[in-house]
């Protein structure tokens, strides 16, 4: 990473997402500097995705992102979530079986979208294994409280078990 790209790559960073358009400045003068940046690509692609909700061209970003540092570890959880708001299920879930197998990613983050891929199918015991999957890998009590405050809220969708005491009145 060279001086002058990580300088306008923070400057982006820093004004992202209260001053688009002096991100946008500064990440093109980065990605300018540096085409191939995965932190800069991966930024426009949130740029794209999260303000815009142009999830296409999000991904454009992100692929592009993945393809110049596969190692990364911003861009995975950023990408994921444009494909989970795209629903684009089949290739979320197949970049969160991979994102899990790099060193250093937050796991957290990753079963928590592991389950709210799971929540989207329908299948609301699936997604609190993975929130107690989640769980494992908190290591702050904001994260942890977090991924309890989604498993209440799932198991409030959850249909309720009818009692089998109760008699029959007629």
């Amino acid at each position: 990473m060279t001086l002058t790209k990580s300088k306008y790559y923070f400057e982006a960073l820093d004004n992202y997402p209260y001053s688009l358009p002096d991100c946008l400045e500064a990440l093109n003068y980065a990605l300018s500097y540096d085409p191939e940046d995965a932190d800069s690509l991966c930024l426009m692609g949130r740029i794209y995705s999260e303000m815009l909700i142009d999830y296409e061209k999000a991904k454009l970003y992100f692929e592009e992102a993945m393809q110049c540092d596969i190692t990364n570890l911003n861009t995975p959880k950023y990408y994921i979530k444009c494909l989970l708001d795209n629903e684009d299920l089949q290739e979320a879930e197949k970049l969160i079986n991979y994102s899990l197998k790099i060193k250093g990613i937050d796991k957290v983050t990753l079963w928590f979208y592991r389950s709210l891929l799971s929540e989207k199918r329908g299948s609301f015991p699936n997604a609190l294994n993975f929130l107690i999957e989640a769980e494992k890998y908190c290591f702050s009590s904001h994260s942890l409280d977090v991924v309890k405050d989604r498993k209440k809220f799932i198991k409030s969708k959850m249909p309720k078990k009818k009692s089998k005491n109760k008699k029959e009145t007629k």
